[in-house]
C-alpha cells in the first residue's frame, strides 16, 4: 500500500493545479496504482466548473459519444446529485438528459458547488487510500530543472507563505495559465503567432504575445422582485459606464452586442425569472447560440423544474459579453499588470451588476432591477464574485505537434475532413471561439470539424519529464479557441495522468511512448481500457 505523505516531499506524479485537467490526471495516476500530490491555488478544485463558475461548453453530440468515460461519469454524478437531494418535479427527476439548469448554454447547466460535490467523490477513495495527497490554496513559485528534466516544484501556502518543494519523476502542469513553462524554462508561446509561422488564414500578419483572448469575473444572481439589494457604487463604475469599444455598436456594458459569428449587432434581453417550463429548453449551440436572453443562457438553478414553493428564484450565471475584459494582458506583461488586469474584470463586473440593478432598461418600461442579489453562497466568496478568473488563453508549449486552423477550420478542410492523427489520444468538437482581445480584436469565431487530440501536442520539445494537463498543450492563439474547452481539458489531464503513470510502469519516456508505433499501441490499449474514445465515430446523420 502506498505510504500517505504527511510533509510534502516527493511522490510518484506531481499535478500543480487543481482545474478539470488536474483533476482528471490526478484520477487516471491514482487508478493506476500511482502516488500524487495535486496542489491548487484556490480552496475548490475543479477549475472552471466550481472555481471559475462556469457550466460546461460542449460538443452537441456530448450525451452520445464524444468524451471519456470518467468525463461522463463526472456529467451523470452531477445529474445524480440533483435527483438525490433537490425537490425536482417528478417529470424532472425522470429525465434521462436533465438540464438542472435548463440554460441554453448547455446541456448540463448546473451550480459550482454540486460539481465540487462530486469531483470530491470522485477523489475521495484515493485520499482514503493513501495514493492522493491534495494541497488546496498552494501555488506554484519555483522549479528545480537540470537539462530537459523537471526535478522538483516549490509551491507556497497563500495562507501564510509556507512553502514546500516537492520532487517527483513526473510533473504535470495544469495550472490555467501555464505558470510551470514559465518557471521551469519550458519554450512556450503567448499570445497571437503570426500568420506566417503556421499559415493560419485568421492569425494577424505580424506575431503578437500580448494578444490574449479577454478573461471574465463570473457571478450569480438571483432576482427577488420587490427588495432592494443594490451593492454600493463601484469605484470605477464611471469608467466603464462610458467605456465604448472601437469595435462595439454601444457601450459595453449595454444590451447591444455583436452577434460572435456574425459580428452584427444584436440586442440582449434580460428578463428575470421568466414563467418558462424549463422542460421545453433544448440546449444546442450548434443550432442556436442561446445567447440572445441573457438570463436564460446560463442559468444554473430553474426553479420551475423543483416542486412550487421550494425555490423563490432561479439562478443565473453572469458569463456575458458585457462583462468580458481585455484592457490589459494576463501574461508576458510583467507580475504588477497582470494584477492589475484582475483588479479591473472585478471592478468590470461589479459595474455591469450595478448597473444591471439601477439603469439597465426594464420591459415594462422602467429601469434597474433592484431585486437582483449576489449570490455569495453559490460561488463560495465573501463579495459574490467567482473564486477565479476564467482565462480563456495560458501560455502553450512548443510542441512535438502544433495544431493549426489548417487542421479543423471547416473552411480549410472541408466539413467531413480535418487532421487524423495516428497518435490520437481523444477527440472533441467546438466552434473555434476567440472572445474579444487585447489586441484590439472583435470575436473571431469560425466553423470548425470535430478533431482529434495528438499526444505530440502534449509533449514539449525538448524537456522530457513536463506534460501540460489543459489549454497549455500545443496549439495556436486560433485553435486554442476549440480546444479550451471543458471536456477537452478533462480529456487532456486524463491522458497526461495516464501516460505518466504507463512511462512509471514501463521505463520509457513519453517522447519513446509517441515515436514508437509498438509502444504507442501498448499505451493506446490503456486508454481505450480506461474509456478513452481516441477517434469520432461517422457523425454524419446527427
Amino acid at each position: 500500500m502506498p505510504t500517505p505523505i504527511s510533509t510534502p516531499g516527493e511522490t510518484e506524479v506531481l499535478i500543480v493545479g487543481g482545474g478539470l485537467g488536474g483533476v482528471a490526471a490526478a484520477l487516471a495516476a491514482c487508478r493506476a496504482g500511482r502516488t500524487v500530490v495535486l496542489t491548487e491555488e484556490t480552496d475548490w478544485v475543479g477549475g472552471q466548473l466550481t472555481a471559475q463558475a462556469v457550466p460546461p461548453d460542449e460538443h452537441p453530440w456530448v450525451e452520445q459519444f464524444g468524451v471519456t468515460a470518467s468525463y461522463r461519469a463526472l456529467r451523470e454524478g452531477i445529474r445524480a446529485h440533483y435527483r438525490q437531494w433537490y425537490p425536482l418535479r417528478a417529470q424532472a427527476r425522470d429525465l434521462v438528459r436533465l438540464n438542472p439548469g435548463a440554460g441554453r448554454v448547455s446541456k448540463l447547466c448546473h451550480e459550482p458547488r454540486v460539481a465540487l460535490a462530486v469531483i470530491e467523490a470522485m477523489l475521495a477513495p484515493h485520499r482514503a487510500a493513501g495514493r492522493l495527497t491534495v494541497l488546496t490554496e498552494h501555488r506554484p513559485v519555483a522549479a528545480e530543472t537540470e537539462g530537459d528534466v523537471v526535478r522538483a516544484v516549490t509551491v507556497e501556502d497563500v495562507r501564510d507563505g509556507t512553502r514546500h518543494t516537492i520532487a517527483a519523476p513526473y510533473i504535470i502542469d495544469a495550472t490555467e495559465t501555464g505558470d510551470l513553462l514559465e518557471l521551469a524554462g519550458v519554450e512556450h508561446a503567448i499570445g497571437a503567432e503570426a500568420r506566417s509561422e503556421h499559415v493560419e488564414p485568421h492569425a494577424p500578419e505580424i506575431a503578437d504575445p500580448l494578444n490574449q483572448q479577454g478573461i471574465t469575473i463570473c457571478f450569480a444572481l438571483s432576482h427577488y422582485e420587490g427588495e432592494d439589494h443594490i451593492i454600493d457604487r463601484p469605484a470605477n463604475y464611471d469608467f466603464w459606464r462610458s467605456y465604448r469599444p472601437d469595435f462595439w455598436p454601444g457601450p459595453l456594458i449595454g444590451f447591444l452586442a455583436p452577434d460572435p459569428r456574425t459580428l452584427e449587432a444584436v440586442p440582449r434581453t434580460f428578463q428575470p425569472n421568466p414563467d418558462d417550463d424549463p422542460l421545453d429548453v433544448d440546449a444546442d449551440q450548434s443550432a442556436d447560440a442561446g445567447d440572445k436572453e441573457l438570463w436564460a443562457f446560463r442559468r444554473i438553478l430553474a426553479r420551475n423544474l423543483h416542486r412550487p414553493g421550494a425555490f423563490d428564484s432561479d439562478i443565473t450565471l453572469v458569463n456575458w459579453p458585457l462583462n468580458d475584459y481585455w484592457l490589459k494582458p494576463l501574461l508576458g506583461a510583467g507580475e504588477e499588470t497582470a494584477r492589475q488586469a484582475l483588479a479591473d474584470a472585478r471592478q468590470l463586473s461589479l459595474s455591469v451588476l450595478y448597473w444591471l440593478q439601477t439603469e439597465a432598461p426594464r420591459p415594462d418600461g422602467g429601469t434597474g432591477f433592484p431585486g437582483l442579489k449576489l449570490r455569495p453562497d453559490v460561488t463560495g466568496t465573501a463579495d459574490g464574485l467567482a473564486k477565479a478568473a476564467y482565462i480563456r488563453e495560458s501560455r502553450r508549449i512548443k510542441a512535438v505537434t502544433t495544431v493549426t486552423e489548417r487542421d479543423v477550420a471547416i473552411e480549410l478542410v472541408g466539413p467531413y475532413g480535418g487532421t487524423r492523427h495516428a497518435d490520437s489520444v481523444g477527440i472533441g468538437g467546438y466552434r473555434i471561439d476567440l472572445h474579444p482581445s487585447t489586441g484590439g480584436d472583435n470575436y473571431i469565431d469560425i466553423g470548425s470539424v470535430p478533431f482529434e487530440i495528438p499526444l505530440g501536442a502534449l509533449l514539449p520539445r525538448r524537456t522530457t519529464n513536463l506534460l501540460p494537463a489543459g489549454k497549455n498543450i500545443g496549439t495556436t492563439h486560433i485553435t486554442n479557441g476549440c480546444y479550451r474547452l471543458h471536456p477537452v481539458e478533462w480529456n487532456v489531464g486524463e491522458v497526461a495522468g495516464a501516460l505518466a503513470a504507463h512511462c512509471l510502469d514501463e521505463g520509457v519516456r513519453p517522447h519513446q511512448v509517441q515515436e514508437d508505433e509498438k509502444r504507442f499501441a501498448e499505451f493506446a490499449r490503456v486508454l481505450d481500457r480506461a474509456g478513452v474514445q481516441r477517434h469520432w465515430p461517422d457523425v454524419r446523420g446527427y
